[in-house]
């Protein structure tokens, strides 16, 4: 018997001394800093879906492994950013997957919350109560409730074939995937989403945008986002890559509305879940509360025999920068392509002008007509 609580003791001084410290979480309006001891059984840890994407591993010192997150940029590294569009209150999650030696995983959360700065608040003139008001001496109150909406949590994943597909593992050019951005089990009975934006980058200077005002701007190469019940958005589209590089990072805008998001006829006759250009009515626009910023990441590799399905994805690509440049053009805004310097400055591509062949005729046709009117004129 004393042998066996002997076993159980020394179990449980393994188990607790394997799991390792508690990781710690610091916060700045500027930066999230996680730092995670790497004791007991720890061997790595990474942020979630960027295990070997070098910009975003953690600084080691010791037994300690560092993440510093920039809360201003925070796309960089796949923070979510949720955004009170009431209160001005911003809260910024990740997680942390740590791998132990024994080939078991545990994820810590990393969460931060910013309190906006206090406003001050102008008095409006009162209007005095009618002379006939009389309060009751005595109020009797039978009921009293409080209830308070969970805070959305959002995630983002890609799947192919039902599996989802991170940046730890890579897929070919034009592999048929789908995106899908959820909200949690205690947020999805509360809340609906839509999709306002979302912009595709190759981690450093080219960027494209896939989705604008909820509509697709390329459902060939990236579908509308669909819902059934406006608490999971799925979009299909095909897996595709820039050039230079194999990670390719999606940056998303999201509404969070309560119960439900009204969606948006998109041109090809699909509802898209995003805000309409248009000005809708005031009932449906008060029912958002929360912006939420999300990131998500994929890898994408070239595999021997598939370079005329590359070729051909590099040609729809060509595609939605042309797509994107007529946006540009038919709304007096700039292009999205752009290309980003070292203070952070983007620089927008300047735009050749082109003749055509209608621009000389038209003008052959003005000196011809031109011609015969002075002749009629002459005789």
């Amino acid at each position: 018997m004393a042998v066996l609580k002997l076993l159980l003791c020394l179990c449980f001084l393994h188990a607790a001394y394997g799991k390792g410290s508690e990781p710690q979480v610091e916060c700045t309006p500027e930066v999230m800093k996680v730092t995670v001891p790497m004791d007991g059984d720890r061997k790595v840890c990474y942020l979630d879906q960027l295990k070997d994407y070098s910009p975003c591993l953690p600084v080691l010192s010791g037994k300690l492994a560092t993440f510093v997150l920039d809360l201003q940029d925070p796309h960089k590294c796949g923070v979510t950013r949720v955004l009170h569009k009431m209160t001005g209150n911003r809260t910024f999650y990740h997680k942390v997957v740590i791998e132990n030696s024994d080939g078991s995983r545990e994820t810590v959360s990393a969460r931060c919350a910013i309190t906006a700065k206090m406003r001050a608040i102008s008095k409006r003139e009162v209007k005095p109560f009618p002379l006939d008001f009389d309060e009751p001496d005595v109020l009797t109150i039978t009921r009293y409730e409080e209830g308070k909406a969970p805070e959305p949590i959002l995630g983002a994943v890609v799947k192919q074939n039902g599996k989802q597909v991170s940046g730890e593992i890579s897929v070919s050019p034009g592999t048929p995937l789908s995106m899908e951005i959820f909200l949690n089990n205690e947020s999805a009975s509360v809340y609906g989403l839509l999709v306002n934006y979302m912009h595709v980058t190759d981690t450093e200077k080219q960027q494209e945008t896939i989705i604008l005002n909820g509509c697709s701007v390329d459902p060939y190469l990236f579908d509308n986002f669909v819902t059934n019940d406006g608490d999971t958005l799925t979009a299909k589209f095909r897996a595709f890559k820039f050039p230079d590089t194999t990670y390719v990072q999606f940056k998303g805008t999201v509404t969070v509305c309560l119960d439900k998001c009204q969606g948006v006829q998109c041109s090809n006759g699909v509802v898209g879940y995003g805000r309409k250009r248009r000005a809708i009515p005031g009932n449906a626009e008060s029912n958002k509360l929360y912006e939420v910023s999300l990131t998500t990441f994929i890898k994408v590799e070239n595999v021997d025999g598939d370079s005329r399905e590359s070729e051909h994805i590099l040609e729809l690509l060509k595609n939605l920068k042309v797509a994107n440049q007529e946006l540009g053009d038919r709304d007096g805004t700039p292009a999205s392509v752009a290309e980003q310097i070292s203070d952070n400055q983007l620089i927008e591509h300047p735009r050749e002008e082109v003749t055509g062949g209608s621009s000389a005729l038209t003008y052959s046709c003005l000196l011809l007509a031109s011609v015969v009117v002075m002749l009629l004129y002459k005789y």
